[in-house]
């Protein structure tokens, strides 16, 4: 037996729990990997707590939970190909990842992306990076922010956001994230200039480029999709990833599946070189799996969530 977080039916934290399952093995063509760390992503919980989510990407209850993970590969079936018992591996399972194992088969594009974790990269740190990186990069590409740009992010400080401003700021752009107030000196650390979200934003914006904007991402709903259309910047180079497949005013809807394949390479070379810097703001055992979640639901946090399943706890 092995342990795995799961759901019988919809709704928020209270309903997640830590079962014990019949433990997977590697079938035909299969890998199966050790989970050290698992990070979390809004739309684990969105998912978790609203159906019509969760119809969106195929999930129905009962189900495991959450998607990006970390570890060792501990089972290869001999028709799988690419990988080896013993190689450090990161990528994504949709609703089976936050688990003491996780199964994918090759090619891996059938159950999820898997890559092999570079050396100097530390497993909760490759566990952020699956649907965070990825989705930043694709929204990037809608953007596509030049050197002397002035581009803005909404949702700035939050999980994907944190990669989204280091990637812009990368390619030369002077970036404006949208954020709390209780945020602005994390933001700044890394080179944006913060302004609140709320009503007014427009006008603030603004104040604060009077020359314009030319490209957005809206990280969290549409409020700063919207306000970059009333600023002038073209539809094309908005993107948004919550809005749903149709959001405002001709603005792009993108995500993680519609980066470019090599995209990862990038950002793992980038957090080697030291150009970008994963913000870890928890790590919580699999048995905290609720606070963990409470936690980053609260639209507070500072970087990502990584749970981390560890030895059973007797």
């Amino acid at each position: 037996m092995s342990r795995a977080v799961v759901y019988e039916t919809f709704g928020g934290p209270e309903v997640l729990e830590v079962r014990e399952v019949a433990e997977p093995h590697a079938g035909p063509g299969g890998i199966r990997v050790r989970v050290t760390a698992a990070g979390l992503n809004p739309m684990d919980w969105g998912i978790a707590a609203q159906p019509e989510v969760a119809a969106r990407f195929g999930v129905t209850t009962p189900s495991g939970f959450g998607f990006d993970f970390a570890g060792v590969v501990d089972e290869v079936d001999t028709r799988a190909t690419g990988f080896a018992v013993g190689d450090r591996v990161f990528g994504g399972a949709l609703g089976r990842a936050v688990a003491d194992f996780v199964v994918v088969t090759t090619p891996t594009e059938a159950t999820g992306p898997l890559w092999h974790t570079p050396e100097g990269i530390g497993d909760e740190v490759a566990a952020t990076l699956p649907v965070a990186g990825m989705t930043a990069a694709a929204a990037l590409a809608v953007m596509e922010p030049r050197s002397g740009d002035t581009v803005l992010v909404g949702g700035a400080a939050g999980g994907v956001g944190v990669f989204a401003i280091q990637l812009a700021k990368l390619a030369g752009a002077r970036v404006i994230g949208t954020a709390a107030e209780s945020t602005f000196e994390f933001l700044r650390r890394f080179g944006v200039e913060p302004v609140a979200y709320g009503p007014g934003l427009a006008e603030r914006v603004r104040a604060l480029a009077p020359e314009g904007v030319i490209a957005a991402t809206d990280l969290f709903g549409v409020e700063t999709a919207q306000t970059a259309l009333a600023l002038g910047v073209p539809p094309e180079r908005i993107a948004t990833i919550a809005a749903g497949p149709n959001p405002p005013g001709g603005v792009r809807a993108t995500g993680g599946f519609d980066a470019d394949p090599n995209a990862m390479k990038q950002i793992t070379d980038a957090i080697l070189d030291g150009r970008i810097t994963v913000p870890i703001a928890a790590t919580f055992p699999i048995e905290r799996i609720r606070d963990a979640v409470t936690l980053q639901a609260g639209r507070h946090v500072h970087g990502k969530i990584v749970i981390t399943p560890g030895p059973r706890l007797r």
